[in-house]
Protein backbone atom coordinates (compact mmCIF):
# COMPACT_ATOMS: atom_id res chain seq x y z
CA UNK A 1 0.00 0.00 0.00
CA UNK A 2 1.32 3.31 -0.80
CA UNK A 3 2.14 5.74 1.82
CA UNK A 4 1.29 9.15 1.09
CA UNK A 5 3.53 12.21 2.40
CA UNK A 6 2.63 14.03 5.18
CA UNK A 7 5.26 16.98 4.53
CA UNK A 8 6.91 18.31 2.08
CA UNK A 9 10.06 20.77 1.64
CA UNK A 10 9.81 24.25 0.01
CA UNK A 11 11.42 22.99 -2.91
CA UNK A 12 8.69 19.96 -2.91
CA UNK A 13 5.99 22.20 -2.18
CA UNK A 14 7.01 24.41 -4.94
CA UNK A 15 6.62 22.07 -7.75
CA UNK A 16 3.92 20.74 -6.36
CA UNK A 17 2.05 23.95 -7.01
CA UNK A 18 3.68 24.52 -10.05
CA UNK A 19 1.39 21.03 -11.23
CA UNK A 20 -1.19 22.33 -9.47
CA UNK A 21 -0.84 25.32 -11.75
CA UNK A 22 -0.09 23.44 -14.77
CA UNK A 23 -1.13 19.87 -14.47
CA UNK A 24 0.58 18.51 -17.54
CA UNK A 25 3.92 20.79 -17.59
CA UNK A 26 6.84 19.20 -18.76
CA UNK A 27 9.49 18.32 -16.10
CA UNK A 28 11.28 21.43 -18.66
CA UNK A 29 8.52 23.51 -18.32
CA UNK A 30 8.57 23.18 -14.92
CA UNK A 31 12.26 23.38 -14.37
CA UNK A 32 12.61 27.16 -16.20
CA UNK A 33 9.56 28.35 -14.55
CA UNK A 34 11.11 27.60 -10.79
CA UNK A 35 14.78 28.21 -11.66
CA UNK A 36 15.43 24.47 -11.10
CA UNK A 37 17.35 21.89 -13.06
CA UNK A 38 15.34 19.08 -14.67
CA UNK A 39 16.84 16.61 -12.94
CA UNK A 40 15.78 17.81 -9.84
CA UNK A 41 12.35 18.21 -11.06
CA UNK A 42 11.97 14.76 -11.97
CA UNK A 43 14.22 13.89 -8.96
CA UNK A 44 11.27 15.23 -6.76
CA UNK A 45 8.02 15.27 -8.45
CA UNK A 46 8.19 11.58 -9.98
CA UNK A 47 8.27 10.22 -6.36
CA UNK A 48 5.14 12.58 -5.56
CA UNK A 49 3.13 10.93 -8.76
CA UNK A 50 4.49 7.11 -7.45
CA UNK A 51 2.84 7.43 -4.14
CA UNK A 52 -0.03 9.19 -4.88
CA UNK A 53 0.99 12.29 -2.94
CA UNK A 54 -0.18 13.89 -6.32
CA UNK A 55 -2.55 12.27 -8.58
CA UNK A 56 -3.09 14.09 -12.10
CA UNK A 57 -6.84 13.93 -13.55
CA UNK A 58 -9.15 16.08 -15.47
CA UNK A 59 -12.83 17.43 -14.01
CA UNK A 60 -15.69 17.90 -17.02
CA UNK A 61 -17.23 21.62 -17.38
CA UNK A 62 -21.26 20.54 -16.94
CA UNK A 63 -21.83 23.78 -18.95
CA UNK A 64 -20.33 21.82 -22.00
CA UNK A 65 -22.53 18.66 -21.30
CA UNK A 66 -26.07 19.63 -21.36
CA UNK A 67 -27.62 16.09 -19.98
CA UNK A 68 -25.06 16.53 -17.03
CA UNK A 69 -27.37 18.09 -13.87
CA UNK A 70 -24.23 19.86 -11.61
CA UNK A 71 -25.96 19.72 -7.81
CA UNK A 72 -24.18 20.51 -4.38
CA UNK A 73 -26.34 18.82 -1.84
CA UNK A 74 -25.97 19.87 2.07
CA UNK A 75 -26.67 16.61 3.97
CA UNK A 76 -26.89 16.63 7.73
CA UNK A 77 -26.41 13.24 9.17
CA UNK A 78 -27.95 11.47 12.21
CA UNK A 79 -25.35 11.30 15.16
CA UNK A 80 -22.29 8.51 14.59
CA UNK A 81 -23.08 7.78 11.26
CA UNK A 82 -21.15 10.76 9.53
CA UNK A 83 -18.30 9.09 8.14
CA UNK A 84 -20.71 5.93 6.87
CA UNK A 85 -22.90 8.13 4.70
CA UNK A 86 -19.58 10.36 3.23
CA UNK A 87 -17.60 7.33 2.23
CA UNK A 88 -20.87 6.27 0.53
CA UNK A 89 -21.24 9.45 -1.53
CA UNK A 90 -17.41 9.00 -2.30
CA UNK A 91 -18.00 6.07 -3.98
CA UNK A 92 -20.12 7.16 -6.64
CA UNK A 93 -19.41 7.70 -9.27
CA UNK A 94 -21.57 10.80 -10.30
CA UNK A 95 -19.76 12.71 -7.10
CA UNK A 96 -17.04 15.44 -7.86
CA UNK A 97 -16.05 16.23 -4.19
CA UNK A 98 -17.31 14.82 -0.63
CA UNK A 99 -16.94 17.21 2.74
CA UNK A 100 -16.93 16.64 6.06
CA UNK A 101 -18.09 20.08 7.72
CA UNK A 102 -17.08 21.61 10.80
CA UNK A 103 -20.10 20.69 12.85
CA UNK A 104 -19.13 16.85 12.50
CA UNK A 105 -22.64 16.21 11.36
CA UNK A 106 -22.89 17.55 7.94
CA UNK A 107 -21.37 16.92 4.30
CA UNK A 108 -21.08 19.04 1.27
CA UNK A 109 -20.97 16.93 -2.16
CA UNK A 110 -21.04 18.25 -4.98
CA UNK A 111 -22.23 15.94 -7.77
CA UNK A 112 -22.52 15.88 -11.53
CA UNK A 113 -25.97 13.80 -12.51
CA UNK A 114 -26.38 12.07 -15.72
CA UNK A 115 -29.70 13.70 -16.40
CA UNK A 116 -32.92 14.93 -14.73
CA UNK A 117 -33.85 11.07 -13.87
CA UNK A 118 -30.53 10.56 -11.76
CA UNK A 119 -31.19 14.06 -10.19
CA UNK A 120 -35.07 12.50 -8.90
CA UNK A 121 -33.58 9.32 -7.92
CA UNK A 122 -31.38 11.01 -5.97
CA UNK A 123 -33.87 13.31 -4.24
CA UNK A 124 -36.41 11.36 -4.21
CA UNK A 125 -35.70 7.79 -3.38
CA UNK A 126 -31.94 7.16 -2.64
CA UNK A 127 -31.41 10.09 0.19
CA UNK A 128 -34.64 9.34 1.79
CA UNK A 129 -34.13 5.30 2.10
CA UNK A 130 -31.05 6.32 3.77
CA UNK A 131 -31.39 6.35 7.53
CA UNK A 132 -28.44 7.70 8.31
CA UNK A 133 -29.50 10.98 6.72
CA UNK A 134 -31.73 13.06 8.64
CA UNK A 135 -31.84 15.74 6.45
CA UNK A 136 -30.47 17.99 3.07
CA UNK A 137 -30.26 21.18 0.78
CA UNK A 138 -29.78 21.53 -2.96
CA UNK A 139 -28.06 23.87 -4.37
CA UNK A 140 -27.80 23.66 -8.32
CA UNK A 141 -24.63 25.05 -9.58
CA UNK A 142 -25.67 27.71 -12.38
CA UNK A 143 -22.00 29.11 -13.09
CA UNK A 144 -18.56 27.95 -12.22
CA UNK A 145 -16.02 30.84 -12.28
CA UNK A 146 -12.94 29.02 -13.71
CA UNK A 147 -10.53 32.19 -12.15
CA UNK A 148 -10.40 30.16 -8.93
CA UNK A 149 -9.10 27.67 -10.22
CA UNK A 150 -5.68 29.26 -10.62
CA UNK A 151 -4.98 28.48 -6.79
CA UNK A 152 -1.29 28.06 -5.98
CA UNK A 153 -1.18 28.53 -2.17
CA UNK A 154 0.93 31.60 -3.13
CA UNK A 155 3.92 29.89 -3.86
CA UNK A 156 4.34 31.14 -7.33
CA UNK A 157 5.17 34.53 -8.17
CA UNK A 158 2.85 36.32 -10.63
CA UNK A 159 5.29 35.78 -13.33
CA UNK A 160 5.68 32.37 -12.59
CA UNK A 161 2.05 31.63 -12.35
CA UNK A 162 2.08 33.46 -15.88
CA UNK A 163 4.56 31.51 -17.26
CA UNK A 164 2.82 28.04 -16.88
CA UNK A 165 -0.44 29.60 -17.43
CA UNK A 166 -0.79 32.29 -19.82
CA UNK A 167 -3.48 33.67 -18.95
CA UNK A 168 -7.46 33.43 -17.43
CA UNK A 169 -9.41 31.80 -20.34
CA UNK A 170 -11.81 33.95 -22.58
CA UNK A 171 -14.41 34.99 -22.25
CA UNK A 172 -17.30 33.83 -23.95
CA UNK A 173 -18.12 30.17 -25.18
CA UNK A 174 -16.10 28.72 -27.90
CA UNK A 175 -18.10 26.51 -30.39
CA UNK A 176 -17.52 22.99 -29.78
CA UNK A 177 -18.64 19.86 -31.69
CA UNK A 178 -18.29 16.52 -30.06
CA UNK A 179 -16.07 13.27 -31.23
CA UNK A 180 -16.38 9.78 -31.08
CA UNK A 181 -13.30 9.72 -29.29
CA UNK A 182 -14.46 12.30 -26.47
CA UNK A 183 -15.28 9.71 -24.26
CA UNK A 184 -12.24 7.79 -23.90
CA UNK A 185 -10.03 10.39 -24.05
CA UNK A 186 -11.55 11.68 -21.01
CA UNK A 187 -12.03 8.57 -19.31
CA UNK A 188 -8.30 7.80 -19.57
CA UNK A 189 -7.17 11.82 -18.44
CA UNK A 190 -9.48 10.81 -15.45
CA UNK A 191 -7.01 8.20 -14.75
CA UNK A 192 -4.29 9.72 -15.18
CA UNK A 193 -4.23 13.12 -16.38
CA UNK A 194 -0.71 12.97 -17.06
CA UNK A 195 -1.33 10.30 -19.80
CA UNK A 196 1.03 10.15 -22.97
CA UNK A 197 -0.50 11.16 -25.68
CA UNK A 198 0.59 7.34 -27.27
CA UNK A 199 -1.17 6.08 -24.14
CA UNK A 200 -4.43 8.36 -24.63
CA UNK A 201 -4.41 7.31 -28.84
CA UNK A 202 -4.08 3.64 -27.91
CA UNK A 203 -7.00 4.32 -25.42
CA UNK A 204 -9.18 6.36 -27.92
CA UNK A 205 -7.99 4.48 -31.02
CA UNK A 206 -6.57 6.82 -32.49
CA UNK A 207 -3.37 8.42 -33.28
CA UNK A 208 -0.84 9.99 -30.67
CA UNK A 209 -1.28 13.53 -32.93
CA UNK A 210 -5.03 13.61 -32.51
CA UNK A 211 -5.21 12.75 -28.84
CA UNK A 212 -3.11 15.88 -28.50
CA UNK A 213 -5.16 17.91 -31.20
CA UNK A 214 -8.30 16.92 -29.26
CA UNK A 215 -7.09 17.22 -26.06
CA UNK A 216 -5.82 20.82 -26.74
CA UNK A 217 -9.94 21.53 -28.28
CA UNK A 218 -11.15 20.16 -25.46
CA UNK A 219 -9.26 22.20 -23.04
CA UNK A 220 -8.96 25.25 -25.72
CA UNK A 221 -12.99 25.44 -25.47
CA UNK A 222 -13.42 24.59 -21.83
CA UNK A 223 -14.90 21.59 -21.99
CA UNK A 224 -12.28 19.94 -19.86
CA UNK A 225 -10.31 21.19 -16.83
CA UNK A 226 -6.93 19.73 -15.97
CA UNK A 227 -6.53 19.29 -12.43
CA UNK A 228 -3.57 17.84 -9.92
CA UNK A 229 -5.41 16.52 -6.72
CA UNK A 230 -3.64 16.33 -3.29
CA UNK A 231 -3.60 17.32 -0.10
CA UNK A 232 -3.61 21.18 0.55
CA UNK A 233 -2.48 21.35 4.08
CA UNK A 234 0.96 19.97 2.10
CA UNK A 235 1.28 23.19 0.73
CA UNK A 236 0.66 25.28 3.86
CA UNK A 237 -3.00 25.80 3.26
CA UNK A 238 -4.01 24.18 6.84
CA UNK A 239 -7.84 25.63 7.36
CA UNK A 240 -10.57 25.01 4.52
CA UNK A 241 -13.85 26.37 4.80
CA UNK A 242 -17.14 26.64 2.43
CA UNK A 243 -18.40 30.14 2.60
CA UNK A 244 -22.21 30.16 1.34
CA UNK A 245 -23.27 33.55 0.98
CA UNK A 246 -25.98 35.82 -0.42
CA UNK A 247 -25.85 38.31 -2.44
CA UNK A 248 -27.93 40.86 -4.07
CA UNK A 249 -28.69 39.46 -7.60
CA UNK A 250 -27.75 42.32 -9.45
CA UNK A 251 -24.42 42.47 -7.52
CA UNK A 252 -23.86 38.72 -8.21
CA UNK A 253 -21.47 38.73 -11.07
CA UNK A 254 -19.45 41.27 -9.41
CA UNK A 255 -19.20 39.53 -6.26
CA UNK A 256 -18.20 36.72 -8.04
CA UNK A 257 -15.54 37.98 -10.40
CA UNK A 258 -13.84 39.28 -7.10
CA UNK A 259 -14.37 36.69 -5.21
CA UNK A 260 -12.48 34.19 -8.07
CA UNK A 261 -9.34 36.05 -8.50
CA UNK A 262 -8.32 36.38 -4.75
CA UNK A 263 -5.65 34.08 -3.92
CA UNK A 264 -7.49 32.02 -1.31
CA UNK A 265 -10.20 31.08 -3.43
CA UNK A 266 -9.96 27.48 -4.61
CA UNK A 267 -13.93 27.08 -6.12
CA UNK A 268 -16.44 29.84 -6.82
CA UNK A 269 -19.71 29.20 -7.79
CA UNK A 270 -23.23 30.80 -8.31
CA UNK A 271 -26.12 28.41 -6.84
CA UNK A 272 -29.25 28.27 -6.54
CA UNK A 273 -30.90 28.05 -2.89
CA UNK A 274 -30.67 30.11 0.28
CA UNK A 275 -27.70 31.33 -0.42
CA UNK A 276 -26.44 32.41 -3.85
CA UNK A 277 -22.72 31.88 -3.78
CA UNK A 278 -20.81 29.35 -3.31
CA UNK A 279 -16.95 29.45 -2.29
CA UNK A 280 -14.48 27.23 -1.45
CA UNK A 281 -11.66 29.16 0.72
CA UNK A 282 -7.87 27.56 1.54
CA UNK A 283 -5.77 29.84 3.77
CA UNK A 284 -2.91 29.00 5.85
CA UNK A 285 -4.72 29.20 9.14
CA UNK A 286 -7.63 30.86 11.15
CA UNK A 287 -6.30 34.01 11.20
CA UNK A 288 -5.84 34.44 8.05
CA UNK A 289 -9.52 33.23 6.96
CA UNK A 290 -10.48 35.93 9.50
CA UNK A 291 -8.47 38.66 7.93
CA UNK A 292 -10.01 37.14 4.17
CA UNK A 293 -13.39 37.29 5.42
CA UNK A 294 -13.40 40.78 7.45
CA UNK A 295 -10.88 42.69 4.67
CA UNK A 296 -11.72 40.78 1.81
CA UNK A 297 -15.69 39.92 1.97
CA UNK A 298 -16.90 42.59 4.10
CA UNK A 299 -16.74 45.36 2.09
CA UNK A 300 -18.34 43.72 -0.86
CA UNK A 301 -21.32 45.56 -1.15
CA UNK A 302 -23.70 43.47 -2.75
CA UNK A 303 -23.36 40.46 0.44
CA UNK A 304 -25.85 40.63 2.30
CA UNK A 305 -25.31 37.59 4.80
CA UNK A 306 -22.53 34.72 4.81
CA UNK A 307 -22.41 31.12 6.28
CA UNK A 308 -19.11 29.81 7.04
CA UNK A 309 -18.16 26.34 7.74
CA UNK A 310 -14.89 24.74 8.19
CA UNK A 311 -13.69 21.69 6.58
CA UNK A 312 -13.20 18.80 9.05
CA UNK A 313 -11.97 16.29 6.32
CA UNK A 314 -12.14 15.94 2.76
CA UNK A 315 -12.99 12.16 1.25
CA UNK A 316 -13.48 12.82 -2.16
CA UNK A 317 -11.39 15.85 -4.32
CA UNK A 318 -12.11 16.10 -8.04
CA UNK A 319 -13.37 13.35 -8.70
CA UNK A 320 -10.29 10.67 -7.12
CA UNK A 321 -11.35 9.41 -3.48
CA UNK A 322 -8.74 10.45 -0.88
CA UNK A 323 -6.70 7.82 1.34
Amino acid sequence: MRIVRQRLDETDRRIAAALVASPRASWREVARCLGLSERTVVRRAAPLYADGTLRATVVRNPARFPHLVPLALRVRCRPGRIRRVAQALARRTDTVWVDILGGGDEICAVFFLEGAPARNTLLLRDLPATDAVGSWTTHTLLRVFPTAFRWTAGLLSPPELAALTPGPPPTGTRPFTPLGLDAPLITALAEDGRATYSDLARRAGTTALSARRRLETLLRCRVLRLATELDLALLGAHTEALLWISVRPGALQETAHTLSTHPHIRFCAATTGPANLLVAVAAADLDALYTFLTDTVGPLDGVTAVDTTPLLSTVKRTGLIRR
